[in-house]
């Protein structure tokens, strides 16, 4: 019989980096919740506060790899545990920007720490429980992003809506504060994964397996985002959906994402990665192509549903995915799988304001869903150079 103690010891620390997950993506989600708030506020387009999250975008993007690189060496507790104190303070900033051109560079600045903690908590894991049980303990400490697409980011909508783009950046900051107490509390010191030596980059970035994985994430990213980033103001053209309404939205939203990341972390091993990424993106698709159906709040959400199912689960999936492929390059692939989804983001962010300020607002599903089925056919071609090694 197996014993518990070890299990018994990282359940602590699972849970502890699952909150900060859930911190994180509350604090990234911040700005398409309150996107008309502050578009009003600071007498910007809705286009050109979308430039927060295309920037946003980019800065995780290229940090993600970079600070897996330079803080190599640094104990996990203190390096996890100062994101979420750097993500508190950063946010408090933002909530004090007087106009846009303000906010724009604070933003940037608090989105080093999702760069950071996402992907070096999921690299944490491989130090923390046995190979077997690996893929579920990572797909586990990603329920922190569905949980936040539940609770974080409709609270948010909600908040932002009702007192203001500022309360909603206030209380992230607070929520981040408690989070950052509890993951110094429950991380043990001295934890340490091996540095990544030029190699290890060097056969991350030249195995095709590896990187049409990733191309995976960047296509997959990108077709969400197209729409996803535009909620707010989308909802409220074509639905009159006022706060409430939205904060409604993203919560069922969300609660099928809790749901599918949940059905994942039970069934993936059964299923196989590839397989579970396939039917991830497969299902998000399937929204995008029926979006213009959604033309009541109850068809909105039978539309919702799938996409939601997909989107957080599909997502972990592809981080046991790479784990699995290569176990010793984990921390760099799981870093640069972490940049393809910020990279995603920027792009698909980018690319929905482009349309919305060319006044093609009802062409966002079908350039979505194009990058879906990309997104697919370059998840086959992945499974097939997998298992042709």
């Amino acid at each position: 019989m197996a014993d518990p103690a070890p299990r018994q010891r990282t359940a602590p620390v699972l849970w502890a980096l699952l909150t900060g997950n859930f911190m994180i993506a509350t604090g990234v989600m911040v700005v398409p919740g309150t996107l008309n708030e502050i578009s009003a506020s600071l007498q910007v387009t809705v286009a050109v506060a979308g430039q927060l999250i295309t920037a946003s975008g980019v800065v995780m993007a290229i940090g993600a790899p970079v600070f897996a690189a330079v803080l190599a060496g640094t104990d996990r507790r203190r390096l996890l545990t100062f994101c979420l104190v750097w993500y508190a303070l950063l946010h408090a900033a933002c909530a004090l920007a007087p106009d846009f051109a303000w906010l724009l560079p604070l933003r940037v600045l608090a989105v080093f720490a999702p760069a950071v903690f996402t992907p070096q908590a999921a690299a944490c894991v491989g130090l923390l429980v046995p190979l077997q049980e690996r893929g579920r303990a990572i797909a586990f400490i990603f329920l922190g992003w569905s949980a936040a697409s539940v609770l974080g980011t409709p609270l948010g909508a909600w908040v932002g809506g009702t007192f203001g783009w500022r309360a909603a950046f206030g209380l992230v900051a607070l929520l981040s504060l408690a989070s950052a107490a509890w993951v110094w509390r429950a991380m043990p010191g001295g934890l340490k994964p091996p540095a990544l030596s030029l190699l290890a980059w060097r056969q991350t970035f030249g195995s095709p397996v590896l990187m049409t994985t990733v191309a995976v994430t960047v296509l997959s990213a990108a077709g969400q985002f197209v729409m996803f980033a535009y909620f707010a103001p989308y909802f409220h053209a074509r639905l009159g959906l006022g706060p409430a309404g939205l904060g409604l939205v993203f919560m069922w939203f969300g609660l099928f994402g809790l749901l599918g990341n949940v059905l994942m972390s039970r069934h993936i091993d059964r299923l196989g990665a590839d397989r579970a990424v396939l039917i991830g993106i497969g299902l998000m698709a399937l929204s995008l192509l029926t979006f213009p159906l959604g033309t009541s709040v109850l068809l909105l959400a039978l539309v919702l549903a799938p996409w939601a199912l997909g989107c957080f689960s599909s997502n972990s999936a592809q981080q046991a995915r790479l784990v699995a492929v290569a176990p010793p390059l984990a921390a760099a692939s799981v870093a640069l799988n972490t940049s393809a989804m910020y990279a995603g983001q920027a792009i698909g962010a980018g690319t929905g304001g482009w349309l919305i300020a060319s006044g093609r607002m009802d062409e966002l599903h079908l350039w979505g869903f194009c990058g879906l089925v990309a997104a697919m056919a370059t998840s086959v071609l992945a499974s097939r150079l997998g298992h042709s090694r």
